[in-house]
């Protein structure tokens, strides 16, 4: 069996056709060996190769359910983190560039977190108080922390499930690192925006007073996605100027004014879902990542739906993006040879608190 990797030197040269012959080539010779999952906000070029398919929630089910031997996700580190910590043993989940990452992830880590928690602790009884909750957008070491502390992990379309257990345990939630999710879910439940405060990780105490901690309910992180800051209210009025017959529908990583203003918000599961089964010849403003709006407006435009990006200017997910054929030839083509590269190993005790958060998401939801 050859033990040398092919560069991806010679790879990254390569013109998009011979990409994609030596894809099929590499595909047709691994078989059954290695599944392909995408995220909804993959490129075309890449998504149209995808065995599975779906929003966060979706594919850590199915990266659970599936018997192949490579689980090759072509989405950002997280993802292929939970793939990783939830297939079986003799399984190995591959990301094809691992500079595939997530700046919204990026935004809290373990030290700032554990600060965090030691500050709160200061002021509450953590312990019997507070219950963590990582969004799936996060490192592997922010899930088994939730693990180890009675926490719990959520996906954008489950948010609002968790956060009523994780109440229904303590009285409070510190939910991190989206705060935009985290405070469009607990509006949806009712609790006013002044019991709601955000924790910044970069000042004292997360620059909170005493007294603004033991009133909150929800602590929220100071991070975002840099995608979906960009949907502003002001183009919401443009479009209802312009169609007063259409609809917007948002991704509850946007602001809260552009979730209050759009009449439908849910996961990119929920947006796709929610257009298709829409009646024919509706006309709808998408508050979400580029790829995924194009490949809807073509998927639904026989139905004489007309599908429109929020945003004037364009805006993708710049990290998903990374994943070109080059690098997914480039993987494959290593795999059927019989060599993985870019594997992702979360460490054994990381992993098994990690699914301990992961699986508490799955059994709640």
């Amino acid at each position: 069996m050859p033990t040398a990797t092919i560069s991806f030197d010679k790879f990254n040269q390569l013109q998009d056709d011979a990409c994609h012959r030596r894809i099929r080539a590499a595909r047709e010779r691994l078989g059954t060996r290695a599944v392909l999952l995408c995220h909804h906000y993959q490129r075309a070029d890449v998504y149209q190769y995808a065995d599975l398919t779906g929003d966060s929630l979706k594919l850590a089910r199915l990266a659970s359910q599936t018997d192949a031997q490579y689980i090759v996700f072509c989405g950002v580190h997280f993802m292929a983190e939970v793939a990783d910590i939830m297939s079986k043993p003799e399984q190995t989940a591959i990301l094809p560039d691992l500079a595939a990452g997530c700046s919204m992830a990026d935004m809290a880590n373990l030290a700032k977190v554990e600060r965090c928690w030691r500050e709160l602790g200061e002021v509450l009884d953590v312990e019997q108080q507070v219950t963590p909750v990582t969004y799936i957008n996060s490192a592997a070491d922010l899930k088994a922390f939730c693990g180890a502390r009675g926490g719990i992990v959520c996906t954008s379309s489950n948010a609002g499930t968790i956060a009523a257990w994780a109440f229904g345990r303590r009285e409070k939630i510190l939910f991190f690192p989206d705060q935009h999710l985290g405070r469009w879910t607990g509006h949806k439940m009712g609790i006013p925006l002044d019991e709601m405060e955000v924790w910044d990780p970069d000042l004292e105490m997360g620059g909170l007073s005493a007294e603004q901690i033991q009133r909150a309910k929800l602590l929220l992180w100071k991070g975002h996605c840099s995608v979906h800051q960009m949907f502003q209210p002001a183009h919401i009025l443009r479009f209802r100027n312009q169609h007063p017959d259409g609809l917007v529908i948002s991704h509850p990583e946007c602001s809260f004014e552009v979730c209050r203003q759009s009449d439908f918000v849910g996961s990119t599961e929920h947006i796709v879902r929610t257009i298709k089964e829409a009646s024919p010849n509706t006309r709808w403003l998408v508050g979400t990542e580029l790829n995924l709006v194009n490949r809807l407006a073509e998927e639904v435009k026989h139905e004489g739906k007309i599908v429109q990006f929020m945003a004037p200017t364009v805006c993708m997910c710049s990290t998903m993006q990374r994943i070109d054929p080059q690098h997914l030839a480039w993987t494959l083509e290593n795999l059927a040879d019989g060599r993985v590269v870019n594997p992702i190993q979360v460490p054994a005790h990381e992993a098994e608190l990690a699914r301990v958060a992961l699986e508490r998401m799955l059994a709640v939801s």
